[in-house]
């Protein structure tokens, strides 16, 4: 789907920005959210008794607990028991933050993973074509889409269309080029090699984000606003209609998966390092996309889709020029290669 295809249905979408306004004076789902605290990673309950030094970059999380798997889909549990045991076997905190910006991260544990989605899933797109995928190394994952506020502190300024909401949700309005241009800054405000931090691969997004599930959700083959934020007046499979808020909410407003990552369905259009291509044949490990190409993969749908544009499945694919930009919502969520292995 490209970004033409969906940018006139926003036209529709004029009335709803008043809403904005009202749910940014509720705070939707932000003021009882706390930032996580940092602590030396022995500290984290989520990690090993005698843990691996981290990089100065890098805190562990005091106060960091593994999901809860209530309303998650099938599968949710064997992931959260590889994610404990990646925690012990590496000698890494389950949750690390960065010291200088507050960007929370979670242990993604290696593994394989069937990548696309089954013929008889509805709303699939023709390049969603299933093949099994193994991720060699394990991978810190963002937490949450980063926000406003820590794109305002690396950048010094501040894009999104809600910028009025709240330093608490995502920022979006940005183009895969400033998402690249953010990323290196946020290299050199926390003194680490470029590279360190960058965007995950349209792989690892889709791994992250199924979180050891097979459906079109991490919570089932069914969607409604309850669980995300898209249009809820066009759900999923058996869901009931729901809120179509017209705006991004606060991260964490809605349950995590078995990883303990939110907000992996809707909100924003979440950046992809790749090149939008067709995938290669049979089974790959580590794969990058192509070498090239003109258009960049977006994964995960924002608050703007509806079933009729049903891109906030695990599966689907939505792709858009380096340097555009749209005010459907698209920002980013980050990775970083873990520190060390033994």
């Amino acid at each position: 789907m490209t970004e033409r295809s969906v940018e006139q249905k926003r036209e529709s979408w004029t009335v709803r920005f008043a809403a904005a306004v009202a749910l940014a004076a509720i705070g939707v789902g932000w003021r009882g959210f706390s930032l996580p605290q940092c602590a030396p990673a022995g500290a984290s309950q989520g990690g090993p008794p005698k843990a691996q030094r981290l990089p100065d970059d890098l805190a562990g999380v005091s106060d960091a607990k593994y999901a809860s798997l209530g309303g998650l889909a099938a599968g949710s549990q064997d992931a959260q028991e590889r994610q404990r045991q990646a925690v012990q076997q590496l000698g890494l905190p389950l949750e690390v933050c960065t010291q200088k910006t507050g960007i929370v991260f979670r242990l993604v544990p290696a593994g394989s993973f069937t990548m696309g989605s089954p013929l008889d899933e509805a709303q699939r797109g023709d390049d969603e074509t299933q093949h099994q995928v193994t991720l060699t190394k394990a991978f810190y994952c963002g937490k949450f889409e980063v926000t406003q506020g820590q794109w305002q502190q690396v950048m010094g300024t501040n894009p999104s269309s809600f910028k009025n909401a709240s330093p608490r949700y995502p920022v979006e309005n940005v183009s895969w080029d400033d998402c690249q241009a953010f990323v290196k800054k946020l290299c050199q405000t926390e003194e680490v090699p470029e590279g360190t931090y960058r965007l995950l691969t349209e792989a690892e997004w889709e791994y992250a984000c199924r979180a050891g599930t097979t459906t079109a959700f991490c919570y089932g083959n069914d969607l409604d606003s309850s669980r995300a934020n898209f249009d809820g007046n066009y759900p999923y499979g058996g869901s009931r209609r729901g809120q179509a808020r017209g705006t991004t909410v606060a991260v964490g407003s809605f349950g995590p998966n078995a990883w303990g990552l939110y907000d992996m369905h809707g909100n924003v259009q979440e950046c992809c390092q790749d090149w939008y291509g067709g995938y290669a044949g049979g089974a790959v490990t580590d794969p990058l996309g192509p070498a090239s190409g003109d258009q960049r993969v977006r994964r995960g749908g924002s608050w703007f889709y509806s079933d009729w544009f049903c891109v906030c499945r695990s599966a689907a694919r939505v792709r858009g020029t380096p340097g555009g930009r749209s005010g459907i919502g698209v920002g980013l969520r980050l990775a970083r290669t873990t520190p060390s292995y033994p």
